[in-house]
C-alpha cells in the first residue's frame, strides 16, 4: 500500500479534519451533518470519554450549536444508536457506550472477492490478540456489513456472534484510514474520470473530475490523493497528483511499484550538498591502517555498480589469514546529518532488474564508498587467521585504506578455478595463488558450517534480462557458482567474527538474529515428511536435524516438496540489539558487517565497532561509543527489520510484474513445472527452467471431482483416486495471462485429451 498513513487511536493523538481535538470546542453555526456520518461522531466521541455523557455535552464536544435542528439531527442520532444497542441511556439522561456491544478495534484486510476479515487489538475473550492475522481466529466481515470501510483502515467493529464456527463483524466506525494516496490507472470520462487501483484489494475507483485530471492520458498509470470519503458512499472524490506514464513500459512499471510500496526515491537537496561536501582525499593516519600493500580483489555480479566488500588472502604456517575489507561508509555518513537521518528512513537500497533505489545518492555509493580497482578507499577490515582445517583463531579488526587489484565477477572467478581458461589464467596471473589458497579456505570454512548443522537451503532467485529496446529476453533462475559460494563463506566468517566481538565486550549494537522454528509447525511438517515413507531422525527440530533431513531427499523427486515446506517452518530473520543467535546458519555469533552501502544496520554495526576499538584505545567512554541513531536499539531493530520487508516486497513483486510480461506472448505453448502449493482454489505450478509461477483452478481440473486434502498438501480425485501433490512434475499449457492482476493461467496438459 502507497503512502499509507496509520495512526494509534488516542485521545491525545485523535484529530478532526480541521486539526483540532475531538472536544476541542468548534466555531458556532455548523450546519447539521447527515444522520449517519453524525451517529458515527457521537459513537467515537463516547467511546473515547469513557464516561456517561449528556445531551449537552455531546452536543457541545461536537460543536454542533444550539439550535434546534442541530438539537434534532442529535436526538435522532442517538435513537439510532439506542435501537442498535452501541448506546444506552440510564434513568439519569446521560449516554454511554452499551456495556455489552462487543466492539472491538482493529485492522480491516480485505479479499479480492470482496469481504474481509479484521484483525483485532481485543480479542472476543478480551485478551491482547496480537498484530498478526490468523484467518482461523479472524471475524469474518461481509460485504453487507463494510460500511464505508476499505483496505488496511483502522475500524471499530461490532462482534455479531459466531456462524459456522467463525466470528462475525460489522464495522460501526472507520477511525483512521489506511489510503490518502495510492497507484492506479486513470480512465478518463466526461465530466467524472476514474482512477482504478492497482491494489486489487482496494474494491473502490476514485472519481476524479475533469479539473483534477493532471491532464493525464486515458490508461496512463497515475498516483491519486483521495480529497473525501463520504459516509454512505463507496467510491471516494479525488485528485490525481503524479502522472507516471504508459503502464506498458517497463520503466515505468517500476515506478508504479515504487509509488506503491512508499519507497523513498529521492534524496533532499540538503542531504546532497552534504554528500557533495565530503571530502574525496584518502590517506592512513593514526587510528587507520595502511594495507595498500596486501593484495584485495572484488568478486561480483557482471552488472554490480557499488563494490562495498573485497577480500585477500595470505598462506601462512599454520593456515590462512583472510582479510574482509568492507567500505568504511561511516566515515563519511554521521549520526546528526541529514543525510544520515534518509539514509536510515531508507533502510535499505531496493534492486529491481532495472533500476535501483540506493540507501546513499551515487556519489557515496559509485564514488567514495566503491572499492573500485587502483583507487585508494576508506575501509573496515576484519583480519581474521585460520587453521588448516578452517578453524577460526584469532580475530582483529581496524579502519584501514586499502587499493584493490582487480575488479573480478563471479563468472572469471570460476572460469579461472574450474574451467581454468588460458586466457583468462594469463590475463590475472597474479591472483591465480591467491585464489586457489581462496577456493581452499572456503571449502574448508563451507565444511566447518555444515558440520556444526549450518542449514544447507538452496534459495533460488529469479534473473530476469531486459534488452536495450525495453523488452524483457530472459526470466531464468540466478546461477550460483564457486565464486558466489566462496564470498559467501568469507562474509559470514566476517560476520560471525565481528559479532562475537561486539558481543564479548558487551557493545551496544544491532544483531541479525534467527530463532528457533514454531514446534507446532516442525511436528506438522514431520507428520507429513513420515507421511511420504522419510525415516527422519529423531532429534526434531535442531539445525542438525534440518540438514540431516535435507541430505536425506538431495537428488530425488521429494527434495523440491521437502525444501519448501521445511523452509515454511521457519520464522523471519531481524534485527535486534539481544544477541540470541542465528538458528538458521548455526551460529551463537550473527550480524550484518558486510554492506553498509545498501543496509542501515551494517553501518550501526560499523559505528559500534568502531566505538569498541575507541573504547581498547581509552579514546572514547562506553556510553559515546554506541552505534548511533540514539539509544532505543529495540525500535531500530523492529523499524529497520520492517523496511528489510518492505524491500522484498517491493523487489518480488517487480519480478512478478515481469514475469507475468513475458508469458504474455506464449498462450498455447507447452511447459514442464513443479507443483509448488495447493489449495482448496487449485494447484500452483512453478515453471522448471523460467522461475515463473502460475495457477491450475480446481474447476480446470480434467476427468474427476478433486478434494482438497490440506495435511498431505495434495488434491485427490474422488472417483478415480487421481493425486496432485505438491512437489509433483507436470505438464502444463499456458492459457491466458493477466498482466493487470499478474495472473498467469495453466491447464494440465493430457496428451490423449489434446490428442481428441
Amino acid at each position: 500500500m502507497i503512502m499509507t498513513h496509520r495512526y494509534k487511536h488516542s485521545k491525545k493523538d485523535h484529530r478532526n479534519k480541521s486539526g483540532r481535538g475531538r472536544g476541542a470546542p468548534k466555531p458556532p453555526g455548523r450546519a447539521a451533518p447527515r444522520a449517519g456520518g453524525l451517529a458515527e461522531e457521537v459513537l467515537d466521541f463516547l467511546q473515547q470519554r469513557n464516561q456517561p455523557c449528556s445531551l449537552q455535552e455531546i452536543q457541545a464536544g461536537l460543536g454542533l450549536g444550539a439550535g434546534r435542528r442541530s438539537r434534532k439531527s442529535l436526538l435522532t442520532a442517538l435513537a439510532g444508536l439506542c435501537r442498535r444497542q452501541l448506546i444506552e441511556c440510564p434513568a439519569r439522561k446521560k449516554y454511554r457506550i452499551a456495556a455489552r456491544t462487543g466492539l472491538r478495534e482493529g485492522i480491516l484486510e480485505m479479499t479480492p472477492r470482496g469481504f474481509g476479515f479484521v484483525v483485532l487489538d481485543v480479542g472476543e475473550d478480551g485478551e491482547p490478540a496480537g498484530k498478526k492475522s490468523d484467518r482461523k481466529k479472524d471475524p469474518f466481515v461481509g460485504p453487507g456489513n463494510l460500511g464505508s470501510a476499505h483496505h488496511g483502515d483502522r475500524v471499530l467493529v461490532q462482534l455479531l456472534g459466531r456462524q459456522r464456527g467463525r466470528a462475525e463483524a460489522k464495522v460501526v466506525r472507520v477511525l483512521n484510514r489506511a489510503v490518502t494516496r495510492l497507484v492506479g490507472i486513470y480512465v478518463a470520462g466526461r465530466p467524472t474520470g476514474l482512477v482504478v487501483p492497482e491494489e486489487e484489494r482496494l474494491l473502490f475507483n476514485i472519481l476524479i473530475r475533469r479539473e483534477h485530471s493532471c491532464n493525464a492520458r486515458n490508461g496512463y498509470a497515475v498516483v491519486a490523493e483521495i480529497i473525501d470519503f463520504k459516509p454512505g458512499q463507496r467510491n471516494p472524490e479525488g485528485r490525481i497528483v503524479e502522472v507516471l506514464g504508459d503502464p506498458e513500459k517497463i520503466a515505468v512499471q517500476t515506478e508504479i511499484v515504487i509509488r506503491k510500496h512508499d519507497l523513498p526515491h529521492t534524496f533532499s537537496d540538503a542531504a546532497l550538498a552534504e554528500t557533495a561536501a565530503l571530502a574525496a582525499a584518502v590517506a592512513p593516519d593514526e587510528n587507520r591502517c595502511d594495507l595498500r600493500d596486501i593484495a584485495h580483489v572484488t568478486i561480483d555480479g557482471e552488472t554490480a555498480r557499488d563494490f562495498d566488500d573485497a577480500v585477500a588472502i595470505q598462506k601462512t604456517r599454520q593456515g590462512y589469514r583472510l582479510h574482509v575489507s568492507i567500505a568504511d561508509v561511516s566515515h563519511y555518513v554521521r549520526p546528526g546529518m541529514v543525510l544520515d537521518d534518509e539514509a536510515y528512513l531508507r533502510g535499505t537500497s531496493v534492486y529491481f532488474p532495472n533500476r535501483v533505489v540506493p540507501m546513499l545518492p551515487e556519489r557515496l555509493s559509485n564514488d567514495l564508498c566503491s572499492l573500485v580497482p587502483n583507487q585508494n578507499r576508506m575501509a573496515f577490515t576484519a583480519i581474521l587467521a585460520f587453521d588448516r582445517h578452517g578453524r577460526r583463531k584469532k580475530k582483529k579488526f581496524t579502519r584501514s585504506v586499502i587499493r584493490s587489484r582487480h575488479r573480478l565477477t563471479y563468472t572469471i572467478v570460476k572460469k579461472i578455478l574450474v574451467d581454468q581458461d588460458p586466457e583468462l589464467c594469463q590475463k590475472y596471473d597474479d591472483m591465480l595463488g591467491p585464489l586457489q589458497d581462496m577456493g581452499e579456505l572456503a571449502a574448508l570454512l563451507n565444511k566447518q558450517r555444515l558440520d556444526r548443522g549450518s542449514i544447507g537451503f538452496e534459495l533460488p532467485e529469479a534473473e530476469i534480462t531486459i534488452g536495450a529496446d525495453d523488452e524483457i529476453e530472459s526470466v531464468a533462475r540466478a546461477e550460483r557458482n564457486v565464486a558466489h559460494k566462496l564470498i559467501e563463506e568469507f562474509m559470514l566468517a566476517a560476520n560471525e567474527a565481528v559479532a562475537e566481538a561486539l558481543s564479548e565486550t558487551h557493545q551496544p549494537s544491532l544483531y541479525r538474529i534467527h530463532e528457533t522454528p514454531d514446534p507446532v509447525k516442525v511436528l506438522e511438517f514431520s507428520q507429513f515428511a513420515r507421511s511420504l515413507g522419510l525415516n527422519l531422525p529423531k532429534d526434531t527440530g535442531t539445525p542438525h536435524w534440518f540438514g540431516t533431513v535435507l541430505k536425506m531427499v538431495a537428488g530425488t523427486p521429494k527434495e523440491y516438496i521437502i525444501n519448501n515446506l521445511l523452509l515454511r517452518t521457519m520464522q523471519r530473520a531481524r534485527y535486534a540489539p539481544e544477541n540470541v543467535g542465528h538458528f538458521g546458519l548455526a551460529a551463537e555469533f550473527y550480524t550484518h558487517f558486510t554492506s553498509p552501502i545498501r543496509r542501515y544496520p551494517d553501518l550501526m554495526v560499523h559505528r559500534a565497532l568502531a566505538g569498541l576499538l575507541a573504547r581498547k584505545k581509552k579514546t572514547m567512554t562506553p556510553k559515546e561509543a554506541g552505534p548511533g541513531r540514539g539509544h532505543d536499539l529495540s525500535a531500530a531493530g523492529e523499524f529497520l527489520s520492517s523496511r528489510e520487508r518492505v524491500a522484498v516486497d517491493a523487489e518480488r513483486e517487480m519480478t512478478g510484474r515481469l514475469q507475468v510480461r513475458f508469458m504474455a506472448d506464449k498462450i498455447g505453448e507447452l511447459f514442464e513445472g513443479v507443483i509448488s502449493g495447493v489449495s482448496d482454489f487449485g494447484i500452483y505450478v512453478e515453471l522448471l527452467g523460467l522461475f515463473i509461477h502460475g495457477a491450475v483452478a480446481m474447476a480446470k481440473l480434467k476427468g474427476d471431482y478433486f478434494q482438497f486434502d490440506q495435511n498431505n498438501h495434495r488434491l485427490v480425485g474422488a472417483n478415480t483416486g487421481r493425486i496432485f501433490q505438491m512437489g509433483d512434475v507436470v505438464q502444463v499449457r499456458v492459457t491466458s495471462v493477466d498482466p493487470g492482476k499478474r495472473h498467469i493461467n495453466f491447464l494440465i496438459h493430457d496428451p490423449l485429451s489434446d490428442a481428441g
